[in-house]
């Protein structure tokens, strides 16, 4: 409130709760929002990370002129929280110093309730990543079980899903015209719930009523396929579930922002800095690496099934200007903790900097086709020009020793570029000793079930990247990305994996165990045992101590994991990789004692630290 007197304001348009540590960085979607609804003339005010077992912790600034804004934070509450073992998470990046427990579980359901008993008749309208993906019913890993659209279980009035900027500000401009939350129903990228059957469009797609999802797995599959079929601006109907007496309509995705629109919205008056508050407890650790990092791009035609970005971000490539991209990092050089070091210049894909093709820009992405994957699409517009002349103009600015990319590179993209000249750079100027990139696997069953291109491709990559180096005179390394547990892996692929890993001297620090989160089709894969997009059956290995022994295989050499090896080849029938051979994977067990396992065991992880 002190705050609000020093502005000389007596009140809000909009209080905005996120379960997130309040940063004011184009990289946090609190943050968008806020400043985008401020450059509009609306007034803002953000309570960040409220203790949500004292409701005054949601009163502190009033009742709202408008209407609550929600938000989880960057992240799914339940992934914040816990691993994809189901453990508690020692550390939260989006939390003062780290530290875990801050935000509650299912943080937008909790979050919306309390406010909703707080405030009588006060509109709440849902955003971010938990809202977005959860705005269907969806199925929850951590509960094991299907549940109902977070609308309904939130007692919410709206939720704004995938990149809301537009969205927000058409529903405020209504709002502030006096219209009722109730009544507003004709704007894209929004899922609203009502009883009234007949006020919902005559063209709309009705999925399959909660009551049969519930029945039978197929038939969530079946849902499944239509919302994704379903996540395309240029070609999509608006979606209606039914739940008993209510029913949950989702508009048609947003359009995209324009080059000018994105422009405009990074080019807001953020301060890039965590809130003074957190100071002493050690910042944010999440800023630190994206601090001085340039978002350049939106959206993905990558097609990866284990990722939400299809119905979050989109398809469709969405790029700022170079005009746009060198002013702000300019801006760089005012700031005392700048060192000269350029982070990353991306996005979720670094080198999509336009979209696949020129039918996808008029009528749409394919529905059954995949640009990349198994092999590239023949219409697919392979070029890093744009890029490449960005990078440039970059490293031309007075003051900047270095602009690395750290976010992810397309390996199967870039290799399919027959002009060299991006790849040739990327080694020589923008690779900080390590370049990260993710095959994820290797078998072609477990690939193509992915949504990635087959091993051919990453072995391509690999040895054109150690002939650049050696041409630059650079000794760097590459950084593979692997998933174990995912849909169709069995023990068998996973012993594959790691006689690849083995034969190709790549030892994997970090194996990302395969979590099933809402929105994707891996984890519809997971939850049914369907491939949603074919409806083919898929082996799917739920036993928690059948992921550890595939997550175990990726990493053999760790004396930690030697149990879990030993009984996975004895499963597999891999006996012959137990031995003394230059192809064994690990020794016999009379040779590595407990006694011998528990010192080697302290060895590795001391030469680790």
């Amino acid at each position: 409130m002190k705050d609000l007197y020093e502005r000389g304001w007596d009140y809000l348009d909009f209080v905005l709760v996120t379960g997130d540590a309040y940063v004011d960085h184009p990289s946090f979607g609190a943050a968008i929002i806020s400043r985008v609804l401020e450059s509009r003339g609306y007034r803002i005010g953000i309570i960040s990370q409220p203790d949500w077992r004292q409701v005054e912790n949601f009163t502190v600034l009033g009742r709202p002129r408008l209407a609550f804004l929600v938000t989880a934070g960057n992240m799914d509450s339940m992934v914040s929280n816990y691993t994809a073992a189901r453990k508690r998470r020692k550390k939260d990046a989006y939390s003062p110093g780290g530290v875990c427990g801050l935000r509650p579980n299912r943080a937008t359901i909790v979050y919306t309730s309390i406010i909703k008993g707080a405030y009588k008749k006060i509109p709440v309208i849902l955003g971010g990543i938990e809202a977005s993906l959860r705005r269907l019913a969806h199925y929850d890993y951590w509960e094991d079980k299907l549940r109902r659209s977070i609308l309904l279980d939130s007692r919410a009035d709206m939720i704004v899903y995938g990149m809301g900027e537009k969205t927000i500000i058409d529903i405020a401009d209504k709002l502030a015209d006096g219209i009722p939350i109730g009544e507003i129903r004709d704007i894209r990228g929004i899922v609203y719930k009502t009883k009234d059957r007949s006020c919902i469009d005559k063209r709309a797609v009705f999925l399959p009523e909660n009551d049969l999802l519930k029945r039978d797995k197929a038939n969530f599959a079946r849902s499944f396929k239509i919302q994704y079929e379903n996540s395309n601006y240029q070609n999509s109907k608006t979606l209606v579930e039914r739940y008993e007496n209510d029913y949950v309509v989702q508009t048609p995705p947003p359009v995209p922002l324009t080059q000018k629109e994105m422009d405009g919205v990074y080019e807001l008056s953020y301060t890039r800095e965590f809130h003074p508050a957190y100071q002493k407890a050690g910042g944010i650790p999440a800023l630190t690496e994206v601090k001085f990092s340039l978002v350049s791009n939106r959206g993905c035609f990558g097609g990866c099934n284990f990722c939400a970005l299809v119905f979050h971000q989109g398809r469709i490539i969405q790029t700022r200007s170079h005009k746009s991209l060198i002013k702000e990092a300019e801006k760089f050089l005012e700031e005392p903790d700048f060192k000269g070091y350029i982070h990353d210049v991306g996005g979720p894909t670094a080198n999509f900097r336009q979209p696949a093709c020129e039918k996808q820009v008029k009528t749409g992405t394919c529905l059954n086709r995949n640009c990349l994957a198994p092999d590239p699409c023949r219409n697919l517009n392979v070029s890093h020009v744009d890029y490449l002349q960005l990078l440039r103009k970059l490293r031309k600015i007075e003051g900047i020793k270095k602009v690395f990319i750290r976010s992810g590179i397309r390996f199967d993209y870039l290799i399919a570029d027959k002009n060299n000249s991006f790849f040739k750079e990327l080694v020589e100027y923008h690779i900080s000793g390590q370049l990260k990139v993710a095959p994820e696997h290797i078998s072609s069953d477990v690939l193509r079930l992915m949504g990635k291109p087959g091993n051919k491709a990453f072995n391509r990559f690999r040895i054109k990247f150690k002939a650049l180096n050696e041409m630059c005179g650079k000794k760097q390394f590459l950084v593979p990305y692997f998933i174990s547990g995912h849909p169709g892996a069995t023990l068998k692929n996973a012993v594959e994996l790691a006689e690849y890993l083995r034969a190709n001297k790549i030892n994997v620090e970090q194996v990302q165990d395969f979590s099933p989160t809402p929105g994707t089709v891996s984890t519809c894969m997971y939850y049914t045992g369907v491939n949603p997009l074919t409806l083919k059956k898929v082996f799917v290995p739920v036993s928690l101590h059948e992921k550890a022994m595939q997550r175990a295989l990726l990493q053999y050499k760790n004396p930690g994991n030697y149990k879990l090896v030993l009984e996975a080849l004895i499963k597999a029938n891999r006996k012959d990789l137990i031995g003394f051979s230059k192809n064994a994977l690990i020794r016999p067990e009379s040779r590595f004692p407990d006694n011998k396992r528990k010192s080697t065991i302290r060895k590795w992880k001391k030469r680790k630290r």
